[in-house]
């Protein structure tokens, strides 16, 4: 089965961070494929890389980079299709990554989520959202994964009692 989405990651210490994702897609269903690549490290094989997995059928990418960030901006400038990017935690806090990423000049645009795990699986989640908008099982998967995190809040005991 082709991938629907693409993961990247600049480092694999970003996967620490980056498994609550892919943990959030495989939950919903939703075929993936993973990948350490970097904008500054492996420019050529991310450039082919974004090539490959657009020819077999991925519709969104998601891409985390700590630090300068490049990487969602440099796959987006390689697609037409949806770039989902999570900055990570640095030295910094992430918020240089953040910076980085949510940042981007006019006319290639990254959609950039929450540092660290709140924005993977976030993007995971958003990831299924818009593929839900042309593939009803993941749209029905995905109500029925917010159902289950309503429920899950609406059965948790009463702290005061």
């Amino acid at each position: 089965m082709s991938p629907a989405v693409a993961v990247i990651m600049g480092s694999s210490s970003d996967w620490e961070t980056m498994e609550h994702c892919v943990t959030t897609l495989q939950e919903l269903e939703i075929p993936y494929e993973v990948r350490v690549l970097s904008a500054h490290r492996t420019p050529g094989a991310l450039e082919a890389y974004v090539t490959d997995v657009e020819a077999r059928g991925v519709q969104v990418f998601v891409a985390a980079a700590g630090g300068a960030a490049h990487l969602a901006g440099v796959v987006a400038s390689q697609t037409l299709k949806p770039v989902l990017g999570i900055p990570m935690g640095t030295q910094l806090g992430g918020l240089d990554s953040l910076l980085s990423t949510v940042q981007m000049p006019a006319g290639i645009p990254v959609g950039t989520l929450a540092i660290g795990r709140a924005g993977a699986v976030n993007a995971a989640l958003l990831a299924a959202a818009i593929l839900a908008r042309s593939e009803g099982d993941i749209e029905g998967r995905l109500r029925r994964f917010r159902e289950e995190q309503t429920q899950k809040i609406l059965n948790q005991p009463d702290p005061s009692a």
